[in-house]
């Protein structure tokens, strides 16, 4: 492990179940991509698991989310993974799925619950067809203090199924 590595960590939410375009799945779009950047580059992976659990049906969960948005909520959540690592890590792999052009409420209460002063952010992101969107905007307003650097934006069904595809976008990606 090299000393970048040491000071490296993936943050991420995502969502098992029926999702959109992939059907009923046990591990997430987004997870499935955080697992090859914390093993390409050798750090540790934390997830960020919402204190109350989106539904596995994909219209519940589509209500629970809109609901959470219209409210501009910040669900609580608990870290699942070496949480320690954050508070040494120098650079911050933060992915999540884009939800209607944004990132999932749970993601807004993570980032406003840290001082990000000195980190470097590096977003990455599972959509069907939004790409990044204005996400990387967002965490700039939020992350106060943070480098925020180019993001990763990978469709869902890729991630999913494709994981030759994952790991050659996410190696050109860390070299780039």
């Amino acid at each position: 492990m090299t000393n970048e590595s040491q000071q490296a960590v993936v943050v991420y939410f995502s969502r098992i179940g029926e999702n959109y375009a992939v059907g009923e799945i046990t591990e997430g779009n987004t997870a499935k991509v955080a697992h090859a950047i914390a093993e390409q580059v050798g750090a540790s992976a934390i997830e960020i698991v919402p204190d109350r659990a989106y539904p596995d049906v994909y219209d519940a969960a589509i209500a629970q989310a809109t609901r959470e948005r219209n409210a501009a909520a910040r669900p609580a959540f608990t870290l699942d993974g070496d949480a320690a690592a954050l508070d040494t890590a120098t650079t911050v792999f933060l992915g999540y799925p884009i939800w209607w052009a944004d990132m999932p409420m749970p993601v807004y209460t993570f980032l406003e619950s840290r001082d990000w002063r000195g980190v470097t952010i590096r977003p990455f992101c599972t959509h069907e067809g939004s790409g990044l969107a204005d996400t990387a905007a967002s965490i700039r307003d939020i992350a106060v203090g943070a480098t925020v650097a180019d993001g990763l934006e990978l469709r869902g069904a890729t991630a999913q199924h494709d994981a030759a595809a994952v790991a050659q976008v996410v190696t050109a990606w860390l070299n780039g």
